[in-house]
This record gives C-alpha cells, structure tokens and sequence, in this order.
C-alpha cells in the first residue's frame, strides 16, 4: 500500500527541519507556501506586458474566423509550448489553428523571414511565437510587409531594440513589471492560454466551456523542467502539480513513452522528466529522424503509440551510439592537446545533434571548458561549449574574445553554440588560450556546497516521504546535497556505461545501503582504488526502482578518502 502523502500540521523528521532551515525556511507561514502550494495563488496573466492587447487581438481572430500558426521553437520548451496553446486554443473553439517549427540541423534556431512568407501563402494572418522572436527583426518585418500580425511571446533576453510586433508579451523584455521572469517559453505560453481562457468567459460574443487548464499541465511541467528555468513561485505551484497530472496523463504518446521507461504506477520527480523521460524526446529534434517530439505530444491514436514509441527508443539508442563513438574519437584527437585551460575539437564524424553532449562530456573527463563542433563540407564548423560544473567563466564572453573570426555565437554562460570556418579555428584557438590564461592569474579553488550533515541510519522511508515532498527540485530549487563523513565502503562493481554500484556502510550501527555513482571521472576511479575503505561522501536521495521493487539509494556526486 501506498504511504500516504504529509498533510499540513504534521511534524517532520529532524534533518528535513535542518534541510529546510538551510534553505532560508524557518517561518511557519513559508514552509507552508513551500510544502502546500495552491494554484489559487498564481499571478494574475494580464500583469505581463501586452497581455490585454494580445488577447483582444486573438478574440478578433476568432471573430473573423481566421487561420492562426503557432511558431515555436524545436526544443522541448518550444515544443511543450506550442503542444499547450495549440490543444488550449482548439479546445476553446478556434477552428483554424496551425503549427510551424523550424528544423534543428536544415534551418536552426530562430523566427524565420522565409518561414512567414510560406505561412502567410497558406493563408495565415496572425502567427503567436512560442519561445523565440525576441530578436528576429527581420521576420517580424516581413510579416508586417505581408500584412501578418505576429503576437511574439518568448523569454528570452532582447538586444537594444523590441522587433516591431502587433504586440510582445515577454516578462524579461525591460518594461514588463509582472515579476514572471523565470518563466521559460513553454510558461509564458500557458499565461497566454489562461487569460485567453478568462477572456473567453467574460466576453459575451465568445463561446463558454468548462474545459479545465489542469489539462496542459503536463506539457507545462516538461518545459519548465527541460528548460532549466527556477523552480520558484508560481513555476514551482505549477511543476508541483503538473508532476501529478503527467503521471496519470491520458494522452496516447506520452503515456506509451512513460510506460516504456517504467515510469507509470509511481509519483514522478522532477529527475525523472529531466534525466530520464526527456531526453529521449530531446534526441528526436537533435537527430531529425522524420518523427519529432511535437507528433508525440499530439498523439491520441494509443494503437500508434507503441510503434511511435518504438521508433523514439531505436532513434534514441542511435543518438547513444553516435555520441558514444565521437566521445571516444575526440578524446583520441585531444591525446596531444597543448592548451591546459580548455579544449577544442572538431570532426566531420560528429553529427550535428550530439555536439552539445560531447562537449557535456568532455567538461567532466577534463574539467576544463570544451568546444566541441562538427565541421560540414562546406568547411564549416557548426559547434557547441561547455562550461565544468562549479567553474566560474563565461563562455559567450571567451568567444567574444575573438567575435571577428566567428559567423555567429551566442548562449548562457555555461552553454553556448558557435559557427566558425576551419581555416580560422588556429586563430581562435589561440584568443581562446589568451582569454582563458588571463582567467587563470586569478585561480578560484573549486568548491561544492552541500546542504546538510547525515549519518546513514538517518536515511529511511519516513524520512523519504517527507524529502519527497520538499519537491520538485530543479534550477533555483536544487536537488539536496548530502555530506555522509567517514562511510566505509564495502564493495564496488562496474556497471554497463561504466557506472559503479557501490555498497556503503555506517561503521557505529553496520546499517548498509546501495549508492551509484554515474559516469565516474578518473579522479573518482583512482579514488575508488582502495575499496573497502573509508570515504567522505557528497550525495543526493533517491528511489530505486528495480524489478517491482523500490529501495533508498545514494547518488555520489563526489567523494574522497576520509582522513
């Protein structure tokens, strides 16, 4: 039987009150905003910017019957965003209601100029974004040429200038003063959606429903998740909620994917959208295999479902091989690498898709900032950067550093994309080997910041069921770091991929538990050398599902010998 979930008034245990004490949460009143969010506490839509102007022009568009697209971006934000308003929208009754998404390797990220002119050849006069525009001038003037309104929402930054839009609804844009700037595309689309829904209901020449806004919940949650945005105020109300509603999901695509993954008949955390359901969704768009995410998320045939799903998990299992074999390939090309503060490495081998995996990769294998790219018969080099985690640089400001060799770069400062011709990568090799050497002089140690102190025997099912509850754990609301001091461990074994399985012990009370440690770095291998011995550990909690059954794990983040 199920252990039912707290309720409000119920003590917790000790370490959850030093977690939430270490949080900043010592206020009766705020933990119960953290541990009890309520929708009927979410932000009113029509406090960001443009929201009124927006919705009028959309119930004039259903007024006068007309064909609407919906534009978004090819990721999972976009995606999840454009899957949301498009399923909202038809189901408060507008008729015409299409959908564009630009492809990842043939067209790229953006709203494009060309795009517009085949819409508005289908007869399109009004295009929302979803995710993207905040920076194409060009299509949003074209549009205009063409007599096209555009209703750009999106959230990410603006440079100087606004594009000319009917109207822009982005809480990041300067002048917006809602406060909903940690929304990704994906949320900014679902405010539109809600107050098209109110819209809907007060004015009298539109149509009234009962149809429920709970029910794009789950592609709320899978955006807001991929996209890494902070899970705070209304994000983490609507995550927290939506985790629900996606794992009992109704819709044919979604729900054979979950069952694929042997991700039904349990709660779902936030980790296993991220890590584990996502990414097979994510691999669709990177390898442009024919079926893309958005044809998963619209699925409602369930008897297509299984073999749609099928053809997810062989692209995906592809995707696996084609990183894998770069990784090994670029390790093999940087066996002679000069430069000791990041590395570069580019290979007419590396498909496209799985750069930005590569260089993920190549960060934990060196611990140094990794630009990894795929260079293309036109002498081209299309490629991604990294940034190791906990190391403080900027990867759009190294680039920067040599903006004149580039055709184009751009990002966050942890990720970021770049384009550059071959014969110019000697050139920016060495600006990058200046830039990152002049970091140097001022060396910060790498350190980690764990959350709280705990013994194993500390660690038991009453204890998860409230540790479960302080969820969803994302950007802004990280997963708990654990230091466990002086554990010994017992045993080690190697696992498929190379993950090590290993079996931790409290040397006072014997109490034993399993611990994975994924990917280890060879810093972490060599560590591991003297087993049994004894190590300080830094972990987070976890649910291991194995064969029906489910058992607390550790998973390491790090760990050193105990002195």
């Amino acid at each position: 039987m199920a252990t039912p979930p707290p309720v409000e008034g119920q003590q917790w245990p000790t370490l959850i009150s030093k977690l939430l004490a270490a949080r900043g949460f010592t206020e009766a009143q705020q933990v119960d905003k953290l541990l009890f969010p309520k929708l009927a506490d979410l932000k009113d839509p029509l406090a960001l910017k443009g929201m009124s102007q927006a919705l009028e022009r959309l119930g004039q568009a259903y007024l006068n019957g007309e064909k609407i697209c919906i534009y978004a971006d090819f990721d999972l934000d976009g995606t999840s965003g454009l899957a949301l308003l498009k399923t909202g929208m038809l189901a408060l009754g507008f008729p015409h209601v299409l959908h564009y998404q630009p492809k990842r390797l043939s067209e790229g990220y953006g709203f494009h100029a060309h795009a517009v002119e085949e819409l508005k050849a289908q007869g399109v006069s009004l295009i929302i974004t979803v995710d993207v525009g905040i920076t194409a001038h060009a299509a949003v003037d074209r549009a205009q040429e063409l007599g096209v309104d555009v209703i750009l929402t999106d959230h990410h930054l603006p440079t100087e200038t606004i594009p000319n839009a009917f109207v822009v609804v982005n809480p990041n844009q300067g002048t917006c003063e809602s406060g909903l700037g940690y929304l990704c595309g994906a949320g900014v689309a679902f405010y539109l959606l809600r107050g098209l829904k109110r819209y809907f209901q007060d004015n009298p020449q539109l149509p009234k429903n009962n149809w429920d806004l709970k029910e794009v919940l789950d592609y709320f949650t899978i955006g807001t998740l991929t996209d890494m945005v902070p899970l705070v105020d209304d994000n983490r109300v609507l995550v927290k909620h939506g985790l629900v509603k996606l794992a009992e999901t109704k819709r044919a695509g979604l729900r054979a994917l979950l069952e694929e993954l042997d991700l039904t008949g349990r709660p779902l955390t936030s980790q296993d959208v991220a890590i584990r359901f996502a990414p097979k969704l994510n691999a669709l768009s990177r390898m442009e295999s024919g079926i893309l995410p958005i044809d998963i998320f619209l699925l409602e045939d369930p008897a297509n479902a299984r073999d749609m799903v099928r053809q997810v998990m062989k692209n995906n299992s592809t995707r696996v091989q084609l990183q894998s074999d770069a990784e090994t390939e670029a390790q093999e090309l940087l066996k002679e690498w000069p430069h000791k503060d990041f590395v570069f490495v580019a290979s007419k081998n590396f498909h496209r898709g799985v750069v930005g995996l590569i260089a993920t990769k190549l960060t934990q294998v060196y611990n140094k900032p990794a630009f990894v790219g795929s260079l293309g018969d036109d002498g081209m080099i299309v490629g991604s950067a990294r940034l190791p985690q906990g190391q403080e640089a900027c990867l759009v400001e190294a680039m920067g550093s040599a903006a004149e060799l580039m055709s184009r770069f751009g990002g966050h400062s942890a990720a970021a994309g770049f384009e550059i011709a071959e014969t110019k990568v000697p050139s920016l090799v060495e600006r990058l080997s200046s830039h990152f050497s002049d970091l140097r002089e001022k060396p910060k140690p790498l350190e980690i910041y764990y959350d709280i102190e705990a013994k194993l025997p500390e660690v038991s099912s009453g204890l998860m069921k409230w540790y479960d509850f302080v969820g969803p754990f994302g950007a802004g609301f990280s997963i708990p770091l654990i230091h466990f001091s002086r554990v010994e461990v017992l045993s080690k074994r190697e696992l498929k991929g190379g993950h090590l399985r290993l079996k931790l012990a409290d040397p006072e009370t014997h109490t034993s538990m399993e611990a994975l440690l994924f990917t280890p770095t060879p810093r972490q291998v060599e560590t591991l050398q003297s087993v049994p011995g004894f190590y300080d550990i830094l972990g987070e909690l976890q649910w291991n599902y194995f064969a029906g059954q489910k058992s607390i794990q550790i998973l390491i983040r790090d760990l050193k010998a105990a002195t």
